[in-house]
């Protein structure tokens, strides 16, 4: 079982070879690349839009569209990963080929492996064994790791179908296409009656424009 102290070295070791890496492919294409600057390299580039008139000009408004999108359901994506770790754990606990209990002396305790993800799960206080039988708390302990896992799986289908009918909400909306399409407006629009004028004047142009 890993302590916080081997957690936390691990996360700093991760930390800086993530710092480490990054700095080092700067400085070696720094040192590689080649330096040719011209007009067109030191133009403004944005997402392929080309940059017309000065910089108080507000951008497209389906890039705030689509960015507020993908902020919207990035960030409820990292709600599973916690709802994972509980789920898996939980599951884990639950598995007969796990040795949960152990006689120890004549005396029944938890083993390592069960009191570790016990502890993981967020347990700081374990059921006494002392008047319970090894088949009797093993069945007691699945039965809530079980149990856990059931309600966890509940509650990340509720979460995920809110999630999809927000999506399906947008995406009926119109908010996930680029470019909108104006035909069902178009469709929906009153027709404009043209006058009887009008028709004779525009039969009278045309007339005179295929005339010699």
């Amino acid at each position: 079982m890993l302590t916080p102290i081997a957690i936390a070295g691990y996360i700093a070791l991760f930390a800086a070879l993530g710092i480490g890496f990054l700095f080092i492919n700067l400085l070696v294409g720094r040192l590689v690349r080649p330096n040719l600057p011209n007009k067109e390299k030191l133009e403004i580039y944005e997402c392929g839009e080309p940059t017309i008139g000065s910089s108080f000009v507000q951008f497209d408004l389906r890039f705030y569209v689509v960015a507020l999108l993908f902020i919207i359901f990035d960030v409820e994506v990292a709600f599973f990963f916690p709802w994972a770790t509980v789920y898996g754990k939980a599951t884990q606990l639950s598995d007969p080929r796990l040795a949960v209990v152990q006689d120890v002396g004549g005396q029944l305790t938890y083993t390592d492996a069960a009191i570790g993800i016990q502890r993981e799960l967020g347990f700081t206080k374990f059921a006494d064994l002392t008047s319970q039988s090894a088949a009797d708390a093993t069945a007691a302990l699945q039965g809530a790791a079980q149990q856990m896992a059931f309600v966890s799986m509940c509650d990340i289908l509720v979460f995920f179908s809110v999630l999809l009918v927000g999506f399906f909400y947008v995406w009926k909306r119109g908010d996930l296409d680029w470019v909108r399409s104006i035909r069902s407006q178009r469709t929906q629009a009153p027709p404009v009656e043209i006058s009887t004028k009008t028709k004779a004047r525009s039969i009278f142009d045309r007339d005179t424009a295929i005339s010699p």
